[in-house]
């Protein structure tokens, strides 16, 4: 599965860090809303105004009697600005929570893998991406830019010299992870939200006894300590209020076979890393942290691990809800998490997988069915 999620890992020749790319064959997002319809009976309709600057009154309420009003709990990020590391095509997780948030009204910055920045940014020139880009009020999710980015080096200090020699990273500068901080913050000033959605396990097709301890600190560095960096540089520019999520999978708690290379071990350490990350950034920039644990997809990143269909298949049979996982549900989740709605969840692993994860034994296990 993949390294964010059961989607997949890309496996890329290069350097270890690169987009999660963890989604679908389709991604669609959309924004979830909350229905209501209770009514007073000998009250009119009311909404919510701007705040006051009581303490006692949060909000205004106006009559809006014979005036038409939308119903329910709205996800509104309008006025937030959100920073996705890990977008490199139109089909991942990445680009599934782009877009709910930019259905909610979110500005949208991107980090995109350096290798993969020339194909990406001539994709969306060309319009490739347009009809993936469709929000649900008919408008094109517009992505204000594009930073280059490989999260496995923290400062430009750290880069080996056969990388910065490497040709795929010709042409592109500021790359590191403090960089891209530095230049966001020269860029917008501030960001809202913090989206992380980079994994990649070298040796990922390995089991864990013949992982390598190159390969095995190499699924550390890109899939969980990458969170923690990036977080790290971000929070500085975080406003008060806003939030960060991650995406894992559940191989962090359950054995996986196929799943290895310490790709396992780099989930269970985001998953703890997320716990303790909400306590000193809740208590040092009032940020939430979250992450998602999401059931298998069929991404293309998710194809290299060579069985990513049959964990579908499984899925299918044996989670609660027997419906085939979308990205955008992901997408409609990651919105939720970050917007006032879940404004005291944090430091929580919220699981996306149709209920998979509840399940004990294999509905679909020749034991049972004989």
């Amino acid at each position: 599965m993949s390294a964010s999620a059961a989607a997949g890992v890309k496996m890329v020749a290069a350097r270890p860090c690169i987009s999660a790319s963890q989604g679908m064959l389709a991604s669609r997002a959309a924004v979830s809303r909350i229905e209501t319809t209770a009514r007073f009976a000998s009250c009119p309709k009311i909404c919510c105004s701007r705040p006051l600057s009581s303490k006692r009154a949060g909000y205004v309420v106006r009559a809006m009697s014979g005036e038409s009003t939308p119903q329910g709990l709205p996800i509104d990020l309008r006025g937030k600005r959100a920073f996705i590391a890990g977008v490199a095509d139109d089909n991942g997780y990445g680009w599934a929570i782009a877009k709910a948030l930019a259905a909610a009204g979110a500005e949208i910055l991107v980090g995109t893998w350096v290798p993969a920045l020339n194909i990406f940014e001539t994709s969306l020139r060309r319009g490739k991406f347009d009809e993936s880009r469709k929000l649900p009020d008919g408008s094109l999710m517009d992505i204000v830019k594009v930073y280059p980015l490989d999260a496995v080096y923290d400062c430009p200090e750290d880069v080996p010299e056969d990388v910065k020699l490497n040709k795929r990273y010709a042409g592109s500068s500021n790359w590191t992870v403090k960089e891209v901080a530095e230049t966001v913050k020269n860029d917008f000033g501030s960001i809202d939200i913090l989206v992380h959605s980079l994994a990649n396990g070298p040796e990922v097709t390995k089991p864990l006894l013949e992982t390598s301890r190159r390969g095995y600190l190499a699924a550390i560095s890109a899939s969980s300590y990458s969170y923690v960096s990036l977080l790290q540089h971000f929070l500085p520019i975080m406003n008060p209020g806003g939030a960060s999520i991650s995406l894992t999978y559940i191989a962090s708690e359950r054995a996986i076979p196929g799943y290895g290379g310490g790709m396992s071990s780099a989930k269970a350490a985001l998953e703890s890393d997320t716990r303790v990350l909400a306590f000193e950034a809740g208590r040092k920039g009032k940020i939430r942290v979250n992450t998602i644990s999401a059931g298998p997809l069929g991404s293309r990143a998710a194809k290299a691990i060579g069985f990513i269909e049959k964990m579908i298949e499984y899925s299918y049979v044996n989670a609660p809800l027997q419906k085939e996982l979308l990205a955008d549900e992901v997408g409609n989740t990651a919105a939720f998490l970050v917007s006032p709605l879940a404004s005291a969840i944090t430091g929580s692993t919220v699981y996306v997988d149709n209920g998979l994860n509840t399940m004990g034994l294999a509905v679909d296990s020749p034991t049972i069915t004989s």
